[in-house]
């Protein structure tokens, strides 16, 4: 092979790693994706395996953990040491492009390994002593095994598949299903929402969107004591945990706080439940779907999720520009659906409808 016409990328190598120095969840971001394997130089390659060693002792890879890793296995003076992994973090300005970069790499990896199957099947033309069949064969599975990574699941027997769905309707997976808490829409969906499922509660500004998935949460969460995240972008930490308060009460919303400036022990019983509750809440107003899925995956790390909430929409940031806002949203839903499948728990996405559905005659 001639090494000077290899397919690589040695800036993209450099930048995913330095993105993963300069933000501690842009790992989680392309872990799934890019292996060690991956790097055209081994030094890089060295340096995401102590990332990803990092990740495994959930210690965030940062200049000084990667470099106490690379330390610890007698590499970091190998790699080029401090200055080296220094460098490395200096030359991205952001980590939002860190799984453009990992795919990059995985594409000159893919490709090469490419090149290096070609020459192998090639040998096989070159032999003429075994059986075509087998020489077939050969030439497939070599093939297949570059194209391995690049692929979802492959096909699954019906058989398998029926037992599943027997399983389930004998109640062996309906622990994973989360209900709502109201009756007639668990049973309209069937005891709850599922795994991988990606539900939209829609309606129009002030009819109780979130309140009725504040509802949702303080059931499955407090009630059931099942893990929640909570993706809060329209609401603070205080104005959800006051909602919480006037669920669990039947305070009136606007007296809690009142209330609890008198001590009222009602209340302040009601605060240590809550703070026991396996419900968490991020609050943050500016949000990508990227900031979501590593937020989502970090909090999963620590418990499974039984559901996610997006509290709303419209008011997620899209990762990359498009056209319109139409097709921002559609790609924010599908990226969405994408985590609950990775995630393995439903997610509730709340959803804002215009207020010029009402001017129509046909609503």
């Amino acid at each position: 092979m001639n090494e000077r016409s290899v397919p690589y990328d040695l800036t993209a190598e450099r930048s995913v790693l330095g993105a993963i120095l300069l933000e501690r969840d842009a790992i989680l971001a392309v872990s799934d994706q890019l292996q060690p394997a991956d790097f055209y130089l081994e030094k890089h390659a060295q340096v995401y395996t102590a990332m990803l060693t990092c990740l495994a002792r959930r210690v965030p890879p940062d200049l000084a953990t990667v470099a106490s890793e690379l330390r610890c296995q007698e590499r970091l003076e190998i790699v080029g040491g401090l200055r080296f992994l220094g460098d490395l973090a200096a030359e991205v300005p952001t980590a939002v492009h860190v799984e453009y970069y990992a795919q990059a790499v995985v594409r000159a990896a893919t490709l090469r390994r490419l090149i290096e199957a070609g020459g192998a099947i090639t040998a096989l033309g070159y032999d003429e002593r075994g059986a075509l069949e087998t020489t077939l064969d050969r030439a497939e599975q070599t093939l297949f095994a570059v194209s391995q990574r690049q692929r979802g699941a492959d096909f699954v027997p019906l058989s398998t598949v029926v037992q599943q769905f027997f399983d389930r309707a004998q109640g062996d997976a309906d622990e994973r299903v989360a209900p709502t808490g109201l009756r007639d829409l668990d049973r309209r969906l069937n005891g709850g929402l599922r795994p991988g499922q990606l539900a939209l509660l829609a309606a129009r500004p002030g009819l109780g969107k979130s309140g009725l998935a504040m509802s949702i949460a303080y059931h499955l969460g407090v009630r059931q004591r099942r893990s929640v995240g909570v993706v809060s972008l329209e609401m603070s930490r205080d104005e959800l945990v006051q909602r919480l308060l006037a669920i669990h009460t039947g305070v009136d919303t606007r007296r809690v706080e009142e209330r609890l400036r008198r001590g009222d022990p009602v209340l302040v019983d009601a605060l240590g439940v809550l703070a026991a509750a396996p419900l968490a809440i991020e609050d943050s107003a500016m949000l990508t779907v990227m900031d979501v899925r590593s937020k989502a995956r970090r909090l999963a790390t620590v418990r499974p999720l039984d559901l996610l909430i997006v509290d709303y929409l419209q008011l997620l940031i899209a990762d990359t520009s498009h056209n319109s806002r139409v097709d921002e949203v559609s790609r924010i839903s599908r990226q969405l659906k994408l985590l609950a499948r990775e995630l393995q728990c439903p997610i509730l996405a709340l959803s804002q409808l215009s207020r010029e559905v009402e001017k129509r005659q046909s609503k």
